[in-house]
Formats: structure tokens, sequence, C-alpha cells
């Protein structure tokens, strides 16, 4: 089945594609089919945004789509940046680095042991039959001081996972594959898309 991933980031489209291969999906990214459309993230939470992207992409393409809203929330700044993690501090001039380093400057003052976080995912796939599965998954740490690892994007390196003893960004593709708030959620998801008939049981 064809299902579009409502991003224009593709570092997302082969995160998601790893794990979703099992489902029989072949997934593509909007801008593979012409469609350039900016959706306005009008949602109060992860679940409204990943189905107002599901639900846009869907309409544009006539395809099943898929979106992911995802963002990391840290205790002591309750819960923020939250569902404005890619556009934190809304500077447009600020990248994922840039927006990294916001953060960390707005969490110089917490002290160690009070800087928990966790990254949050929400997957919504949306069929043009008007089918609506919808799945969420986490990854719970702990913000560094500095940087650490090369890999991943968005906050992985400042995002520390004790299990593991390492950041995200120092993971390598497969670990993160098994731990990340990603991952977590596909696999919620794959056990829905299951139940639904979407996916070979």
């Amino acid at each position: 089945m064809k299902v579009v991933l409502a991003s224009k980031n593709p570092h997302k489209l082969v995160e998601i594609s790893k794990i979703t291969e099992k489902f029989g999906f072949e997934l593509v990214l909007q801008s593979e089919l012409g469609v350039d459309i900016d959706v306005e993230e009008t949602g109060t939470t992860f679940e409204e945004n990943s189905f107002i992207k599901a639900e846009a992409v869907m309409k544009a393409t006539g395809l099943p789509a898929l979106a992911d809203d995802s963002g990391i929330a840290v205790d002591a700044l309750n819960g923020e940046p939250g569902i404005y993690s890619a556009r934190y501090g809304f500077d447009e001039s600020l990248d994922d680095w840039g927006r990294l380093q916001l953060l960390l400057k707005n969490t110089e003052n917490v002290p160690d042991g009070q800087r928990q976080a966790k990254f949050v995912c929400v997957i919504t796939m949306v069929t043009p039959e008007g089918q609506v599965i919808q799945a969420r998954g986490e990854i719970h740490g702990e913000l560094l001081r500095a940087p650490a690892g090369e890999n991943g994007f968005g906050y992985d390196p400042i995002f520390y996972y004790p299990p593991m003893g390492k950041t995200t960004a120092e993971m390598a593709p497969e670990e993160k594959n098994q731990v990340s708030h990603r991952a977590n959620a596909l696999r919620v998801f794959y056990d829905k898309l299951k139940e639904a008939g979407y996916a070979d049981k």
C-alpha cells in the first residue's frame, strides 16, 4: 500500500521507513508526489497536530497519509517546548542547532537531578475512506548540559537515555530504532493497523 508521509523532512522518512518496512508500506514523502503544502498546526496537543497534518495531505494526494508530530518536553519547563519543539523560540532564523542551544540556555539554571525530559511522538494515519489510526510513544531521559553524539537530529545530542548510558545522538540507528519515542509509537501503531486489517497478522 502506498502511503504518503506528511513531512518534508528526509530524516524522518529514513527513520520511519526503517521501522515500517515490515508494514508492507511503500512510504513516500509528499514532495515526491509534487505536493508542497504547509499545514498550519493549530492543535494544542501532539494528537491534534498529527491528525491535522495527516488529513490535509490525504486530501491533497487522495492517498492514505501518515503524519508524525513529535517533540521534547522538559519537566522543569512545565513540558516546554512540547508541540512547539520545531518552532522553539519562534525565530525563523534558528535552525535545529540554534533551537538546541536555546533549550540549553533556558535550562542552564536547572540543577542536576532535576533535568528530566521526554521525547513524545504521535503517529496518525488517515485514509480516503475516513479511517483514522493513531498511536503515541514516549522515551524518558534527561537533558545534558552540552551536546554529545553525531547521529540523529533535532534535540538528540542533548537527550541522555540512562538505560543505554548515552544520548540518542550517540546511538547507532538500529539502537535508536529499538527505544525511540517514534519506534515506541510505531509499535503501538502496528498493532492497531493489524486490528484494522491493514497489516498482516
